[in-house]
């Protein structure tokens, strides 16, 4: 930002954007854990995330317990993911204009007094439908200014150099929870309800806001700014004249709405296609965790940072078709095959997008362009999870679900072909 207040143009033409990507590709796949700030952040993350994902699973079956409703799972989803679309924009704004550190340190303990909130509500026997969905969107709201500070904090936990490395450990660490907060939580709501889950929640945040408390990072120093309507409006001007980071928005938009279907139903298929109940929805959401765990791990171990954008058009590919075999599939044992394959190819594809846009950015501009990539990812979920509630309810939980995988391969395709377009007229 320039002493004047008036944010200087940057040159984002494709070339400028080719040039600050790192030459060798990044780091060797651990090499981000040599920061002892980032490993502080892992593992607190280990514990809080299984936490966070028994959480989802409980809250899931909650709702499906007391509604038998899929419009109702919907709206479920859709109230915790909305106030992430409709406040992210002061999310990003807030990662760019405060302290990124201390403001996810504000946000994970209000995460986790929702967290007991909900806990105490359920195990008193006093929980209705009204109180998941307020509390929901609490958590959205929390979310909004979360997750943006998060992805923002990661570049200052690392280095530039790292970052492929520490985004691709930060999701196998969110999919390794994945694999195992579901089934733990399908196994204690089938012993001791639900409210079990939401309290061991609150209790794991514990575990990340210490590791953040412990960080030695450097003073946060506040750059002049201009108004925070001049600077909102900036970094939305950013995003749309930087091509491939408007590219790779556009494409993570359509694959949240691909996946959505399978998010939102999945507790149908366990319990009214498959019969399996909450241990059947917690195994299937774990084995789609375990998927997700080897792809992120691959990712890191593989990859060129300048290779990435070609991952994410194969992964929309191979993750539409085995969204597509899962809707076909006519037992829970093969279901269970399919699982990691479609976890394996979403978040090979996000965390490829979240390291290209990453990689891209300049920092000034980085919590407000990962904003809107959680806008893109997160945000969008409530109009794909009310879509696929009023989908399911009028055409079947199975079609919808083949909706979802044709949506990601057309996308797919589409993202490749202006990939190859621009090659050749490069």
């Amino acid at each position: 930002m320039s002493p004047s207040g008036i944010t200087p143009q940057p040159d984002i033409t494709p070339i400028a954007a080719a040039e600050l990507l790192p030459e060798s590709g990044g780091a060797p796949a651990f090499s981000a854990l040599r920061h002892r700030n980032f490993r502080l952040f892992l593992g607190g993350q280990m514990v809080s995330l299984i936490g966070t994902w028994m959480q989802s699973v409980a809250q899931s079956w909650l709702v499906y317990r007391l509604t038998h409703s899929e419009l109702l799972l919907g709206t479920a989803w859709f109230c915790s993911q909305i106030a992430v679309f409709a406040l992210g924009p002061l999310g990003g704004l807030a990662a760019d204009r405060f302290s990124r550190h201390k403001l996810v340190i504000v946000t994970q303990t209000c995460s986790m007094l929702q967290a007991f909130v909900l806990a105490v509500l359920t195990l008193t026997g006093r929980v209705q439908v009204w109180h998941i969905l307020t509390l929901a969107v609490v958590l959205g709201a929390i979310n909004a200014f979360d997750m943006p500070g998060r992805q923002s904090l990661l570049i200052q936990m690392t280095s530039k150099d790292d970052l492929l490395s520490a985004i691709s450990l930060n999701s196998a660490v969110f999919n390794a929870a994945r694999s195992v907060g579901p089934g733990v939580a399908g196994l204690l709501v089938a012993w001791l309800g639900e409210g079990v889950c939401f309290l061991l929640n609150g209790v794991s945040f514990l575990a990340v806001i210490g590791s953040l408390l412990a960080m030695r990072l450097q003073p946060f120093k506040r750059k002049p700014a201009a108004s925070p309507w001049r600077h909102l409006t900036d970094g939305f001007r950013y995003a749309r004249e930087h091509t491939d980071v408007r590219r790779v928005l556009a494409v993570m938009a359509a694959s949240t709405f691909a996946n959505m279907p399978i998010l939102v139903l999945a507790p149908v298929f366990a319990d009214e296609i498959f019969h399996r109940g909450s241990q059947g929805l917690g195994f299937l959401m774990g084995a789609m965790g375990v998927g997700a765990a080897i792809g992120t791990l691959s990712l890191a171990r593989g990859a060129r940072v300048d290779r990435l954008q070609p991952i994410i058009a194969y992964s929309g590919i191979f993750m539409g078709g085995a969204t597509i075999a899962f809707a076909f599939s006519p037992w829970y044992g093969l279901s269970l095959v399919i699982m990691p394959l479609i976890g394996y190819s979403v978040f090979q594809q996000m965390a490829s997008a979240n390291t290209t846009i990453q990689t891209l950015i300049l920092d000034e501009y980085r919590g407000r362009i990962m904003s809107m990539y959680s806008m893109t990812i997160v945000g969008l979920g409530p109009f794909g999870s009310l879509a696929s509630g009023a989908l399911a309810g009028r055409f079947g939980t199975r079609a919808t679900t083949v909706m979802g995988g044709a949506l990601a391969i057309v996308s797919a395709l589409v993202f490749g072909w202006t990939l190859r377009r621009n090659s050749v007229a490069a």
